[in-house]
């Protein structure tokens, strides 16, 4: 699929490369800088993947929520991977390009990552309102081919999103080739069209008012029912809502103020906002996200907390 990419991106765009205006000039500092961010990625890598292994080899976690928080925690990995490998290499380089046919990839990459995370937070709401609203009809509501199904529409829907996105942005001709962004962004590169771009245009105002906003509301309709059966419930019934949910109501908000700021920042006029508090935001969304996930559900789910505990303290009792 990155292929087909790949060949979109040579057949049709004008323009054989993409120079990034964001990066500053920081001379040795730079490399200061390389290793903060390639230790936050080795981070990002450590925690995702300790919790996925926890998740798979422990049968006690083999439940909805896990496996709806195993698919995000995947999605971390695949997001933080389509950013901060070309992240390295720009920082130690002198010039700041990227060829036209990666960054394309990166645009797939990264447009994906945020939708399939919006999707999977969207599914792990309604799972909570059946766990928390319909406890005694949960277990088939939540049986094991609708957690299949949504985790399959979580990854598929985007992605057909993100193809017919990159098509008409790759077809279109470009009349420029700089992007003030650390990364490749699909806005940016529209912006650069010196052809009639009105299809993307249309085509991203009718995904985004149909799709997203969609799953918003669902989101605000499931946490108002959980929030309505906490105040009349028992203590019992507070504690498991706030214990389980917590951790994903302070995801969703995360993920979506990194997104609204990235946003934000090619529609309206942020130049009153300090450039390298800009530059930070402009990334905080795919850097901040990936790091916080496995950290704050490894911290506050017990079931998860007490498998790593388990799984270390073996380790250390089978070590001679």
């Amino acid at each position: 699929m990155n292929l087909l990419f790949l060949m979109m991106a040579m057949n049709f765009s004008q323009v054989s490369y993409f120079t990034f205006s964001a990066y500053l000039d920081i001379g040795p500092l730079k490399y200061f800088v390389f290793v903060l961010v390639l230790i936050l990625y080795v981070l990002i890598i450590g925690c995702n993947v300790l919790l996925i292994v926890v998740i798979c080899v422990n049968r006690t976690l083999h439940e909805p929520m896990y496996m709806f928080l195993c698919s995000l925690l995947v999605n971390e990995l695949y997001g933080s991977t389509g950013l901060f490998p070309s992240l390295l290499i720009q920082l130690l380089s002198d010039v700041h390009t990227i060829s036209a046919p990666l960054c394309f990839l990166q645009i797939v990459c990264i447009y994906m990552y945020a939708n399939v995370e919006f999707y999977n937070l969207a599914a792990m709401s309604y799972d909570r309102y059946l766990a928390i609203c319909h406890p005694l009809q949960y277990k088939t509501l939540m049986s094991l081919n609708m957690i299949v199904r949504l985790i399959v529409l979580s990854w598929c829907l985007p992605l057909f999103y993100v193809i017919i996105l990159t098509s008409l942005s790759a077809s279109s001709q470009l009349c420029g080739n700089i992007i003030d962004r650390l990364f490749c962004n699909n806005y940016y590169v529209v912006k650069l069209a010196c052809s009639n771009t009105t299809a993307s245009n249309v085509y991203g105002l009718v995904y985004t008012f149909t799709v997203p906003i969609g799953l918003a509301v669902l989101i605000v309709y499931t946490y108002m029912r959980i929030l309505r059966v906490c105040c009349s419930g028992s203590g019992q019934t507070r504690q498991k809502a706030v214990s389980t949910c917590m951790p994903h109501l302070v995801s969703l908000l995360n993920f979506s103020f990194g997104c609204f700021f990235e946003v934000s920042q090619g529609r309206f006029d942020m130049s009153y906002v300090p450039h390298i508090l800009r530059i930070i935001l402009s990334v905080y969304f795919i850097t901040c996200q990936p790091l916080l996930n496995p950290v704050l559900y490894g911290v506050q789910l017990r079931k998860i907390r007490m498998s790593c505990k388990t799984l270390f303290f073996r380790k250390k009792n089978l070590a001679p």
